[in-house]
């Protein structure tokens, strides 16, 4: 129960974090990707706090060995760029910059009902699905 109630006060605040800095307005982000028309560097500033705010909590939780909520800590431990990596982040990108969209502030336009964010996130459950059975397919 504390896992769950922890999660989703970390959901929420994730969610409000992405409408305050703007990263769940398509347009915002499309003017951001738009480096050779008129480019809005503003998303670059959430970036960099983001960058900042990660690197010492990463740091921290490396030394870790249990969680703060005393679960074990669960790191990556993959550490090489393979074709799976960057067919996904190519996927990812191109996603991104055609919609303007990707799949954090996708969850929280769909939940507050815009058709865009709803469309855009039953296309990205429709393709992890057909990921899923297609990777259990070739194990």
């Amino acid at each position: 129960m504390k896992s769950l109630a922890s999660a989703g006060c970390a959901g929420l605040l994730f969610g409000l974090g992405l409408l305050l800095a703007g990263m769940a307005n398509p347009a915002k982000v499309l003017a951001f990707l738009d480096i050779a028309g008129r480019w809005d560097p503003s998303l670059a500033l959430v970036m960099v706090g983001a960058i900042a705010t990660a690197l010492p909590a990463f740091a921290l939780a490396r030394r870790r060995e249990r969680a703060l909520l005393g679960g074990p800590m669960q790191l990556p431990a993959v550490r090489r760029i393979d074709r799976p990596l960057i067919l996904g982040s190519l996927i990812f990108g191109a996603g991104w910059g055609l919609a303007g969209i990707c799949p954090g502030p996708a969850l929280v336009l769909a939940g507050s009902g815009a058709g865009a964010g709803m469309l855009f996130a039953a296309a990205m459950l429709a393709g992890m699905a057909l990921h899923g059975r297609w990777a259990r397919r070739r194990s």
